[in-house]
């Protein structure tokens, strides 16, 4: 967890950026970084003030706040993103979803639920999933796009898949090293984490993903972009022959 959240606040109106300082100025742990009226000036800032999450507005002049969630999040992929809206539509909301925004909210949220949901995104959960799922028509269109990936045909060519991993960030590194072909101490000592803290993260990735075994967990994975490891022929050969106890 952050001791501290740092906020980069992108919206085009300085009185609405001034009352969103106010409304997390007794937040003791949310700091703001910086702020800026566009999205063009918030990319450049990213590098310089290093927000631990961006809060921007869906309508922005020149680049949208669509477009600006996808670019953050092709170019800092560990950076989460908040949007707030004065729309509550279906589709706002699913586009800001597509575009990778870990948080999509009306600009009347109170500010006890936004400093929530900064803290939350900036530990890297994806809270839009809990509002968007609660929603069959939103639901429904999401569970279109991923038959879309086993049929070869894509509902939806900009949404971003990669942004429904239901795998932690620990969850995901770990994956990453068994494509890499690393055993379960490998990835312990590289993690800094016990052998059997390892077990428990490929449980949790099994079950979250409800398959088998490691190996199917992995190729699930890299079908959907969730990780981009290489794997040598060798290192396949090595999880295709990967034994049960590799997980219990």
């Amino acid at each position: 967890m952050y001791s501290t959240v740092n906020v980069l606040i992108v919206d085009d109106h300085p009185l609405f950026r001034q009352g969103v300082r106010w409304a997390l100025s007794n937040e003791r742990d949310i700091k703001i970084a910086g702020e800026t009226s566009t999205a063009e000036e918030a990319l450049a800032m990213i590098a310089d003030h290093e927000p631990d999450v961006v809060l921007t507005d869906f309508n922005l002049p020149g680049m949208n706040g669509v477009e600006f969630t996808r670019t953050v999040r092709r170019q800092y992929p560990s950076l989460g993103v908040v949007m707030l809206s004065i729309y509550e539509s279906d589709e706002h909301a699913f586009n800001a979803l597509s575009a990778g925004a870990a948080a999509y909210y009306s600009k009347e949220i109170s500010p006890k639920s936004l400093a929530n949901a900064l803290r939350r995104v900036a530990r890297g959960e994806y809270v839009i999933n809990e509002v968007m799922f609660e929603d069959p028509r939103i639901a429904d269109r999401i569970l279109l796009q991923f038959r879309g990936l086993h049929s070869g045909i894509i509902a939806e060519p900009d949404l971003d898949i990669s942004v429904f991993s239901p795998l932690s960030d620990r969850e995901i590194e770990v994956l990453e090293h068994i494509a890499g072909g690393s055993a379960n101490k490998d990835i312990a000592d590289s993690l800094g984490i016990s052998t059997q803290t390892v077990k428990n993260h490929i449980s949790s990735i099994l079950r979250k993903l409800s398959l088998n075994d490691r190996t199917q967990a992995v190729l699930y994975a890299l079908r959907r972009g969730w990780i981009d490891t290489p794997i040598a022929p060798e290192t396949l050969s090595n999880l295709l022959s990967a034994g049960d106890d590799d997980v219990e």
